[in-house]
């Protein structure tokens, strides 16, 4: 699986969190990597324990900066509040921001970039836009050096 693949997982994992509450979480987790290890009947492809160890700490990560982040969401997304977005919206730039600020591995035109990618494949119309305004305002403001 390769990291496109896995940010990918890793935002549908990320995802859930919007419908479950803190204590479901961690068997909502468990069921989500079950389904992920069954290799698909099309392409044979099952995640390999490296992909889920990386999907599983990532998300743990991101799970635990949420407030952070969310906080941070609300003071560059004019006219808009995270109560207000989408859920996959959010979900995107929650992944995004934390790439842009805590992931060294990952360059911040990659982080804008693939989070374009999932705004327009799982987003609506404008999500690619409204996500590319948002993650570009944490590069603007200094705020992209990594933490």
């Amino acid at each position: 699986m390769g990291r496109r693949e896995q940010r990918e997982q890793i935002f549908k994992l990320l995802f859930r969190v919007e419908f479950n509450t803190p204590e479901e979480m961690p068997q909502q987790r468990e069921f989500f990597l079950e389904q992920i290890k069954l290799p698909p009947e099309d392409d044979g492809m099952a995640a390999k324990e490296k992909d889920i160890t990386y999907i599983t700490d990532k998300f743990e990560r991101i799970q635990d900066q949420i407030a952070g982040i969310d906080r941070l969401i609300d003071e560059k997304a004019e006219g808009w509040s995270v109560a207000r977005m989408g859920k996959v919206e959010l979900t995107i730039l929650r992944l995004g921001v934390y790439e842009i600020l805590y992931d060294q591995d990952i360059p911040d035109s990659v982080a804008i970039n693939e989070a374009v990618e999932l705004a327009k494949k799982y987003g609506q119309d404008n999500s690619g836009a409204f996500v590319n305004a948002v993650l570009a305002k944490f590069l603007c403001s200094g705020q992209g050096e990594k933490q």
